[in-house]
């Protein structure tokens, strides 16, 4: 079993922005491989849904806490699953790389990624898989939270469907297959 976290933050004002380009990749991976509707977890405080990658089951799940707080509903889920963190991916947004990039790591430090923090926090851990996604580089007079709360311009937009679609066909080798081969065949 797999957990995969879309990492956002909850509220219409948010929806479409920068920062929550990590919820709609997993809330597009649920449509593409037919999971059916999320569903509130009020446990997790979570949008919750399940389906099955081949022979491998797997949880999606958007937290619906402001991203600083993502940790708490990753270890919620994590702990009703019995799932170690080399079985979650996180999918979430990142300044240090060029809209239309995406990374796959493992057990990296958060590079001040706020959501990232939490979850390693609530884990006690970084040994768990990233989905980073490129949303425009910071320059040093800019303060990043101008950059990841703006919404992608139309020229972004056409770069950010292509990424969107490449990390749904990762995230989909990583769990049938292994999570080396898709940092392999993805991260080039």
């Amino acid at each position: 079993m797999y957990l995969i976290i879309g990492l956002g933050n909850p509220g219409e004002e948010y929806k479409h922005t920068r920062h929550n380009i990590g919820h709609e990749i997993v809330a597009g991976f649920a449509k593409k491989h037919d999971f059916g509707d999320f569903a509130f977890d009020k446990k997790a405080n979570a949008l919750v849904t399940q389906g099955k990658l081949e022979k491998e089951k797997v949880v999606l799940a958007l937290p619906e806490t402001f991203m600083n707080k993502s940790g708490d509903a990753v270890k919620k889920l994590a702990t009703r699953y019995s799932l170690l963190a080399t079985r979650l991916f996180v999918v979430h947004d990142d300044v240090d790389l060029p809209v239309g990039r995406m990374k796959l790591s493992f057990a990296r430090n958060s590079a001040g990624h706020k959501g990232v923090e939490s979850v390693i926090r609530a884990l006690k851990t970084n040994e768990f898989y990233r989905v980073r996604i490129g949303i425009g580089t910071v320059k040093k007079t800019k303060d990043a939270m101008d950059v990841v709360l703006k919404k992608f311009t139309p020229k972004e937009e056409v770069e950010i469907k292509k990424v969107m679609k490449r990390a749904w066909v990762a995230l989909a080798c990583a769990v049938t297959e292994n999570p080396q081969k898709a940092m392999t065949l993805y991260n080039a």
